[in-house]
């Protein structure tokens, strides 16, 4: 009676934990995963550049989109024609080099027939894309018309200010998006699901540390291995390739707390696979189901508004798409973690769905 009083639970929890975090630095596949895999992805595609192959263009409001100049730009395979956002969204995404031009064709009463105002940013280098298009368009356009007759269009182009959005901006936060994925749902999987198989988890029962125990300790030793290799990456980012940092440690810190709260939430789909799958091999095609329609549709690797609507829908509801959005506008925009409230909404809503089902799910033996 006298030694079970003086049980320590909290020092079980950190020994697991510690044990588990040696296990974890031990496994090639967790390192791999966590760590070398997205930091190949930011190496490539920082040094590509992201090359550019779209070129988000703003539609003005009240923008002629019945022109012959508005419907060959729609056509072209390289323009993303954005409409759905207001134009003080548009504006501040200009700015910040998000959309790389806005576009607003006005119907003229006089000659030429239209007139084309063009905002291009200093923040993106791709304005020249739709430069280049436009002039072509214009060309083909008046070279088909009767010499006597004026110009298609006249067309005014401004330049604004604004801090250069690169494309390390945009991929490594999603690379940081991919990592906790990753090691939350398959580490957590295989962990509790080989504990099972292996009669750990039965063993532990023999003593008197509490289950709770069990689950805190992996979750602290995933915790701290996930922080340490995000906070790895995000530095190997800023001074190896100048990811913008706006408000620099406090911005790290706020990085840090996103990763925490969505790595959380992946783990807890980890619980509901190791409950669910019968043997290790079943656990890469549960866990593929759930990390694969993120990583490819959650602006992980490339923007979700080159998607058609109806995708945008789809990615709209996963919540590595509200983990990625918030990490972008904290680490380029400054924002707090107050200003990301509607994404935290959303993990939040996830976290309750997701532990819901994995409380049902989950197995001990």
């Amino acid at each position: 009676m006298t030694n079970n009083q003086n049980y320590s639970n909290t020092r079980a929890t950190l020994a697991i934990a510690k044990a588990s975090l040696r296990s974890i630095l031990r496994s090639p596949s967790a390192v791999v995963f966590s760590l070398v895999f997205p930091l190949i992805f930011i190496v490539v595609f920082a040094n590509i550049g992201g090359s550019g192959v779209t070129v988000d263009v703003g539609v003005a409001k009240g923008c002629d989109t019945t022109s012959e100049v508005y419907q060959a730009l729609k056509t072209n395979q390289m323009l993303n024609l954005i409409k759905d956002q207001s134009t003080e969204e548009m504006n501040k995404n200009l700015s910040k080099g998000s959309i790389d031009a806005i576009l607003d064709i006005k119907k003229n009463n006089a000659m030429p027939p239209f007139t084309i105002d063009v905002q291009y940013t200093k923040a993106s280098s791709k304005g020249g894309i739709l430069k280049s298009t436009l002039n072509n368009i214009l060309y083909q356009a008046n070279a088909a018309m009767n010499k006597n007759q004026p110009q298609l269009a006249e067309v005014k182009e401004t330049t604004i200010q604004g801090r250069e959005y690169r494309y390390i901006d945009f991929i490594l936060p999603g690379m940081l998006g991919f990592s906790l994925l990753s090691s939350g749902v398959f580490g957590t999987a295989f962990v509790f699901l080989s504990l099972r198989l292996t009669l750990v988890i039965k063993r532990f029962f023999a003593t008197p540390v509490k289950r709770y125990s069990i689950v805190l300790g992996e979750a602290l030793a995933r915790i701290v291995f996930a922080l340490a290799g995000a906070l790895f990456i995000i530095a190997i980012g800023h001074y190896a390739f100048n990811f913008t940092l706006i408000h620099g440690l406090t911005t790290v810190i706020n990085m840090l707390i996103l990763s925490a709260i969505g790595l959380i939430i992946f783990m807890g789909f980890g619980f509901i696979i190791s409950g669910v799958a019968k043997n290790e091999s079943s656990v890469p095609p549960f866990s593929n189901i759930i990390t694969l329609p993120q990583f490819l549709l959650s602006g992980t690797f490339f923007s979700t508004a080159a998607f058609p609507g109806w995708l945008q829908h789809i990615s709209r509801v996963l919540p590595l798409t509200h983990l990625n959005e918030a990490m972008r506008k904290v680490a380029f925009e400054g924002a707090s973690l107050v200003d990301v409230s509607h994404q935290l909404l959303i993990l939040g809503i996830w976290f309750i769905g997701v532990y819901v089902v994995a409380v049902k799910t989950f197995k001990w033996e």
